[in-house]
């Protein structure tokens, strides 16, 4: 099965946080899920971290280190995406989480979030 992580469950996977679900924990520690983090999401944390808003050991580079130790692949932000964005019912205000969500449309991939936002789109999400 193909995921694609939340920001924020990419950064509390790098974490090892407590505030991953069960069932988050089990699909990113499973050796047979394909593991998937959009350019949106490190562009989202840059921003964030540059701004003072998320604390994170290291930066990006740690956060890129760790994704890479743990093989999640990244994905660059594609025309297709965009033009699946720009269709995209207007639920979510952040342009992050719609870009996700398009991304995750495009590809059919799950998204590992716990943004109940993005729950309300017609895409498939577990948390």
């Amino acid at each position: 099965m193909r995921y694609l992580l939340d920001t924020h469950t990419a950064i509390w996977f790098c974490e090892g946080s407590d505030k991953l679900s069960k069932a988050a924990k089990e699909i990113t520690y499973d050796s047979n899920s394909q593991l998937y983090v959009s350019m949106a999401s490190l562009w989202e944390f840059t921003i964030k971290y540059s701004m003072g808003k998320l604390k994170f050991d290291g930066g990006l580079p740690k956060l890129c280190e760790l994704l890479k130790q743990a093989d999640f692949i990244l994905l660059p932000i594609t025309q297709v995406y965009l033009e699946c964005l720009n269709d995209l019912q207007y639920i979510h205000r952040d342009p992050f989480d719609r870009l996700l969500v398009a991304t995750a449309k495009v590809d059919e991939m799950t998204i590992l979030t716990a943004d109940e936002n993005i729950y309300r789109y017609d895409v498939l999400t577990i948390w």
